[in-house]
């Protein structure tokens, strides 16, 4: 049977700062511009998770998109929606809040989760503007 696409989009709204302690103010500046604001920022995401698999031939299903949102609701969205991503979000502690860096976070998350007959969890798509995004495939150097 052929492969197919499906995909779950969720928003959430969040804050976050990028800022490397290790540069100066004036480095932090030059780099992130007002990414950088010690008062940090906010973006209302889109989160569009794309999962590769082979139709169930009893429900037509590469996956039930019920059992998709409530997987991306619960171990995603309930963690960063309406949060600081620096400071409130236990799997971003440590890391630079990037758009980039959360998008292979989420990738972590998930891809253990997601059962298919096929690859599973194919890209995930992390809008920050309607002008800027990130997609990860799951890729490792």
């Amino acid at each position: 049977m052929s492969m197919v696409c499906i995909q779950r989009r969720e928003r959430f709204s969040a804050a976050h700062q990028l800022y490397n302690p290790n540069w100066s103010e004036e480095q932090n500046e030059a780099v992130f511009g007002r990414c950088a604001n010690k008062h940090y920022h906010g973006h209302n995401f889109s989160l569009i998770v794309t999962v590769k698999g082979r139709p169930n031939p009893e429900t037509g299903f590469v996956m039930n998109l019920f059992d998709l949102k409530q997987l991306i609701r619960v171990h995603i969205i309930d963690w960063v929606d309406h949060r600081n991503l620096n400071t409130d979000v236990p799997f971003m502690q440590g890391k630079m809040a990037s758009t980039e860096v959360l998008a292979i976070e989420f990738w972590k998350i998930l891809k253990p989760l997601i059962q298919v007959d096929g690859p599973g969890l194919y890209c995930i798509r992390l809008e920050e503007t309607e002008n800027n995004f990130v997609e990860y495939y799951g890729e490792e150097a």
